[in-house]
């Protein structure tokens, strides 16, 4: 959806009424430099927000109409709807130009305030913009639907800072999130604005220089996917002005002091703050109004505008009141106790002014400063700190607060109001009188960039005046309580040996806490302890090395873990082969073509579903859904809905006119009747005029319910014999044999977790929507027609899934006879969308002490949730790749399906073959530590070869994965490296390092045999253009640019004389799911056949006519009455597999990959960085994988439902996750001569390589056991993935995480003249 003034098309018509006597003032605001003025109209203006600028108008006179900045989370948190403001500031007298979530700004909030979206910069039809050409040209806009947020977000750098550096490029980003790209070509492409990261040349002494690569005589491999030279330059003064018409008015000393207010609720006073202020008044005489200073959005009692409380909560407040415009709430002031802020001072104004005090203030009067700003390096991205104030982040009193147990323990003053006091917030300058202050903030999140803190702290020792005697302690805790809190008992008895027992009684948190993960928050308020006492005794310089390490021989630089986080900028090579010398320059297979509709994305002219302009008539639908997992229906009320405005109807199952079964197995309905299986069951919709009071309605309808037994968990749907069919089972060899001729038998379990899609839109491919519709409503499949120009990004997701909405809405419209519009909320997406299937696996491995496999037994179990949707393909999936890479002469493999009450899980990248090979490198890690042996040894011993046949009886042909490991040892310097590593792990203590080199197989095919087919139709118009239509979905892929080169060098035509427009049931009927990773495969074979039958009927015109041109032909052949449209058809071969017989062909080939990565893990608080990566083979795949083994997780509470619903907590990877050291390359010289030209399925198998990051943070885990044994009886343990900073914590099992030791146990023997006086 486009976020920016659907705000716009409730406004214009009559004077609002005003408080107090305040003047309503009409709203002036530009958009793209247009400005324009409105007043509002039956709608609170307040709620009103910058969420949506397609088809809408400011008034009646403005239309507006812009679609580009889109809306995904609706909270923030993903940076999709990023705009500039621009505004006059009259405290720093200029213009001042900063991002924001249009997501999150009312529209009254605009006033005076220019806004810039990424139409306004550039465009395909005049001049792209050089953000929007740079992003485009290297490869960096994929799905496309995050791409205007993140040109924008770039833009916004360069309008402040025209040369930035790589690291303010990486810090401008952190606010935005793509699922395709893996951001580094984002980054590459971005690195060319950069004053310290163009391409040196060669000249540089970075040794991952793309020049400084091995030479091969006999082919050609390029660094680069564009050409930098060919760049448009940035010129600064190019760039849109300020509109002068916004510098007058509403400023002091230049007119009347005014104040907006728009009705029923949003005011805005102006001038100078005193008791007589109208804010005063507002506060003291309506308590329930919203006070608008803001906080981060995601943060529990936030009060951004109070947006998402209104979104998310459903909350209306009486009146909203905005303090940002008073000049004293916005003053910083310099005095010799500190810096002053205004209560509404943004925190990127805190943020500059603090930078600005550390470079100009000797160091030992900045402790203060330098912990806020660590806190606000990570605080969020810059959209939310420009916007988000100190105040705000006091007043919310946020038990999980950034800053507010740094302001705690530093003593910070705050003056909360009034009576002629001024709201403000003082940080204390240190080093009066000789005091020596030392201070030190601390936060622990799931990640880095804009992730909610699990635990936060502030901690600050003053010494008495020459001496090392203490004088003051303060440790100041958030995520501990409901509130941020002082560890007062602990610090009155300091260092005691009664401490801990305090530190335990003070610092408390019962098992069913807030937030869970209790065993890792307090383990983490000892290791920030641990961690702050370090630092003061190193800065002390009273410390020696090895007496603060953990034991004689266990690591002798603890004071590496006193080191703050940093991340270098990546470097990055990417190698592929270029073309064959005297290839027609025509030709662009196999060169590095942009995404055909890249520059439209990056100017945000291509059209997304919900882009398509509203009709007059529309409405807007809503879906009701059960809040119990399991439950008899007992009664629906819609009598309050339909109380609010603009209600049109409730839709249940007794308004379905045909069948109300739906689902690939006809065993989900469209709406419940009598019972709801799982948290999210669609009961019923809504049908309103707007989405506003669709939204009010859906949450006014009443459902009482009957509570019946749940089955949440696979170990519920075990015990209670809850399965969907019977057992599926592969088995190969004599098992029992196997086993007994073993020297050693390991048995174990693991548990893949559940991630889901975090993407928008919800499309999917052709053949569900039309049936299900056409089911539905009682007609023939004839009547429904299915279109789509593009999808907002797709990896499984929306394959089945999207017919719950598309059903629900063909209803509606046929219902009303209104077109209808549905777009679902971020949280309501993942709520009943469900997700990656969690796994079970319950394995027993027999080996020789060579590290030899001989048995193998694996039993699995997958969660499907309340239907059984695609989850059978999927456990038939996961059992054709449980041996993984590794040929295993006796083994056996079982599935079960299991049938719980949570929302169906379904198809995600990868298709059940990521949790099956993770179940397998786990239990080939654990034969590398029970045999003594390397584990990269291991698994090349077990390696398949060439003419192998799998454990399902397929022989192995052009098996290129040795060449893949041995590439991958060599050119990431392997064995070099893992000796370095285990030089640092001897040298430091509470910090590690892993690393791990992993193989991927992946089958390539559909395992139902009639879904690989395709078909094609391509017209050819007499001037010699063609329009191509086929049967696959663009999803960001390039499926579209793949088609356009296929046909381009079948028709031996430019590309620039083929265009693709959409896909539709009306030109390619009976699609298959563009899915499984071999759409290009299928398709592009269909479009190559419609090609030759073109080319078969120009035959005798090219014969008449040999130096005719395309043109000639084409036009001969219509004037002779010959057809210049040819349908393609193409069927892959038969896939004959038997489970009974374990035997048939099922795969039509397998591509391979190799990937080898190091990471450091801190063993204190479990945070992690990759160090390095060398993959053979591609890399947006692998930063999803990234994700999925150590970031994403869907946690279900014992009741079914779902915790993380947005960006706020379910996480995915960002740009600050990718590795620091990027290598990716694709092999040489290895043709498939299975598929179309070539070409090889690189969509899913990639993802599994991933799979080496979690694999080194295990070993870098082994070295932390290894040190510390006492805690640690066994040498192999479980860590489930995701590998998350809590599961890594909490596996390295030292003394802090034990909780059984005092703190005089483990803080150094120091002699009494060097060991400050607690």
């Amino acid at each position: 959806m486009a976020p920016f003034p659907a705000f716009l098309s409730e406004w214009g018509g009559h004077v609002v009424c005003c408080l107090m006597g305040v003047r309503a003032l009409r709203l002036h605001v530009a958009v793209d430099s247009s400005t324009l003025a409105a007043l509002p109209r039956h709608f609170p203006a307040a709620q009103l927000r910058l969420s949506s600028l397609s088809s809408c108008s400011l008034t009646h006179e403005h239309p507006v109409g812009l679609s580009g900045t889109k809306l995904a989370c609706g909270e923030g948190g993903c940076g999709a709807c990023t705009v500039m403001f621009s505004k006059y500031d009259h405290l720093q007298n200029k213009i001042v130009h900063f991002p924001a979530n249009a997501c999150l700004a009312p529209i009254c909030s605009l006033h005076h305030v220019s806004v810039t979206t990424v139409e306004g910069i550039g465009s395909t039809k005049t001049r792209l913009h050089p953000v929007q050409e740079r992003i485009a040209k290297s490869h960096g806009s994929q799905c496309g639907f995050c791409t205007p947020g993140i040109v924008m977000s770039m833009y916004m750098l360069l309008r402040n800072q025209p040369e930035p550096t790589m690291e303010e490029i990486e810090d401008a980003l952190q606010g935005n999130l793509c699922r395709c790209t893996g951001y580094r070509p984002i980054l590459q492409g971005f690195r060319t604005f950069a004053r310290d990261g163009g391409c040196c040349g060669g000249k540089g002494d970075n040794p991952n220089c793309c020049m400084n690569q091995k030479k091969d005589q006999t082919v050609t491999l390029s660094p680069s996917l564009f050409n930098p030279e060919e760049f448009m330059p940035l010129d600064p003064t190019q760039e849109p002005i300020f509109p002068p018409e916004l510098l007058v008015g509403d400023a002091p000393g230049r007119g009347p002091n005014k104040s907006l207010c728009h009705e029923p609720f949003y005011f805005r006073p102006l001038g100078p703050l005193c008791p007589a202020c109208p804010l005063v008044f507002m506060v003291e005489r309506m308590p329930g109004a919203a006070l608008g200073i803001k906080d981060r959005p995601a943060t529990s009692g936030f009060h951004f505008f109070p947006g998402i409380e209104m979104k998310f909560k459903n909350k209306l407040f009486p009146l909203i009141v905005c303090p940002a415009w008073i000049p004293e709430l916005n003053s910083v002031e310099h005095g010799e106790e500190g810096i002053s802020f205004g209560a509404s001072c943004p925190l990127s104004c805190v943020e500059k002014t603090l930078l600005d005090a550390v470079a100009q203030l000797p160091t030992h009067k900045t402790e203060v400063f330098r912990g806020i700003l660590e806190q606000l390096r990570w605080f969020s991205g810059k959209q939310l700190k420009s916007v988000a104030s100190v105040g705000g982040n006091i007043i919310t009193a946020s038990p999980i607060s950034d800053l507010n147990p740094v302001f705690m323990a530093s003593g910070a003053k705050l003056t909360i109001v009034s009576r002629g006091e001024l709201p403000h917030a003082e940080v204390r300058k240190e080093g009066r009188g000789g005091e020596k202050s030392l201070k030190i903030a601390f936060k622990q999140s799931s990640g880095r960039e804009d992730y909610i803190p699990k635990v936060t702290s502030g901690m600050r020792v003053l010494f008495q005046p020459g001496t090392a005697q203490i004088k003051e302690l303060a440790l100041c805790y958030g995520g501990m309580a409901d509130r941020t809190i002082s560890a007062l008992k602990t610090t009155r008895k300091q260092l005691s040996k009664t401490c801990v027992q305090a530190w335990q009684e003070e610092l408390q948190l019962a098992p069913d806490a807030p937030g869970g993960m209790i065993e890792f928050r307090r383990t983490l308020t000892l290791s920030f302890f641990f961690k702050f006492y370090l630092t003061v005794l190193q800065k002390l310089g009273k410390v020696d090395s090895e007496d603060v390490s953990g034991g004689p021989g266990q690591g002798t630089d603890s004071l590496h873990a006193t080191l703050l986080f940093q991340k270098d900028p990546p470097t990055n090579v990417q190698l592929f082969q270029e073309v064959p010398k005297g290839q027609s320059e025509d030709d662009i297979v196999g060169r590095p073509l942009p995404h055909l509709g890249a520059a439209m994305q990056a100017c945000g002219e291509a059209v997304y579903c919900d882009d398509i302009p509203h009709y007059q008539n529309e409405l807007s639908l809503r879906l009701v859904t059960s809040t119990r997992a399991h439950a008899k229906i007992k009664s629906i009320d819609t009598s309050e809905a339909q109380k609010v405005q603009g209600f049109v109807c409730f839709l249940s199952v007794d308004d379905i006119p045909g069948s109300n079964k739906t689902g690939y197995f006809n065993d989900e309905t469209v709406f419940a009747k009598d019972e709801v299986t799982c948290v999210g069951h669609i009961i019923g919709a809504v049908v309103t005029d707007t989405p506003e009071h669709a939204q009010r309605a859906a949450q006014a309808v009443k459902i009482t319910y009957e509570d019946l037994p749940a089955i949440i968990t696979i170990e519920d749907a075990i015990k209670h014999n809850s399965f969907y069919g019977s057992e599926l089972k592969i088995e190969k060899g004599d098992l029992q044999k196997g086993f007994l001729e073993a020297d050693n038998i390991v048995s174990g379990t693991a548990a893949p977790g559940s991630s889901g899609d975090g993407v928008a839109l919800c499309e999917g491919f052709f053949f569900c929507p039309q049936a299900f519709v056409a089911n539905v409503l009682g007609v023939p499949a004839n009547q429904i027609l299915v279109r789509v120009k593009r999808l907002g990004g797709g990896f499984g997701g929306k394959e089945t899934r999207s017919t719950l909405v598309s059903t629900a809405v063909a209803l509606a419209v046929y219902k009303t006879g209104c077109p209808v519009r549905c777009m679902l909320d971020r949280d309501e997406d993942m709520l009943i969308t469900g997700g990656r299937h969690p796994f079970l696996a319950r394995y027993k491995v027999g080996f020789m002490k060579t590290g030899r496999i001989v048995a193998l037994e694996v039993n699995h179990y997958s969660n499907a949730g309340n239907t059984l949707d695609l989850s059978e393909a999927v456990m038939q999936a996961a059992l054709f790749h449980m041996e993984s890479c590794y040929k295993i002469p006796n083994i056996r493999g079982t599935g079960r399906v299991c049938k719980t009450n949570l929302p169906s899980n379904t198809a995600f990248r990868g298709f059940g073959a990521p949790q099956a090979m993770l179940i397998a490198e786990q239990w080939m890690s654990e034969i590398a530590v029970t045999c003594g042996l390397p584990a990269e040894e291991v698994r090349r011993k077990n390696m398949y070869k060439e003419g192998d046949l799998t454990h399902f009886n397929q022989k192995l042909e052009g098996f290129t994965l040795t060449r893949c490991w041995d590439e991958c040892l060599a050119s990431s310097q392997y064995h070099a490296r893992k000796s370095e590593i285990d030089k640092f792990n001897k040298e430091n203590c509470w910090k590690k390092r892993g690393l791990c080199i992993v193989p991927t197989k992946f089958g390539i095919n559909f395992a139902i045999s009639f879904l690989n087919q395709a078909g094609a139709l391509i017209l050819v118009y007499t001037d010699g253009s063609v329009l191509l239509t086929h049967g696959g979905t663009e999803m960001g892929q390039g499926l579209h640019t793949k088609m356009v080169q296929v046909a381009s060098r079948a028709l031996k035509i430019p590309t620039s004389k083929i265009y693709i427009s959409e896909t539709s049931t009306n030109t390619v009927p009976n699609t298959s799911p563009t899915a499984a990773s071999i759409s290009t495969d299928l398709n592009g074979q269909a479009v190559y056949e419609a090609c030759q039958t073109i080319l078969k009927r120009l035959e005798p015109f090219k014969r008449k006519n040999p130096s005719g041109s395309w043109e000639d032909w084409v036009i001969a052949a219509y004037q002779d009455a010959v057809s210049l449209s040819a349908t393609g058809f193409y069927k892959a071969p038969e896939v004959t597999y038997s489970f009974e017989t374990n035997s048939g062909y099922l795969f039509n080939y397998f591509s391979y990959g190799v990937a080898c990565s190091e990471v450091e893990i801190d063993c204190l608080t479990g945070d992690h960085k990759q160090q390095s990566l060398s993959a053979l083979q591609v890399e947006g795949a692998f930063v999803q994988g990234l994700g999925l083994f150590t970031l994403e997780e869907l946690q279900y509470s014992p009741e079914g439902s779902l915790y993380t619903r947005g960006p706020s907590t379910y996480k995915i990877p960002t740009f600050g996750s990718i590795p620091i050291e990027f290598r990716v390359s694709l092999l040489r010289d290895s043709p498939n001569k299975k598929a179309i030209y070539a070409s090889k399925a690189v969509g899913e198998p990639p993802l599994f390589l991933a799979a080496s990051i979690f694999f080194a943070i295990k070993d870098a885990i082994h070295a932390a056991r290894a040190q510390h044994k006492d805690y640690n009886r066994k040498e192999l343990f479980r860590l489930d993935s995701p590998a998350t900073q809590e599961k890594i914590r909490n596996a390295c099992m030292d003394k802090f995480a034990t909780m059984k030791t005092m703190l005089g146990e483990f803080l150094p023997s120091l002699e009494p003249q060097n060991q400050p006086s607690f």
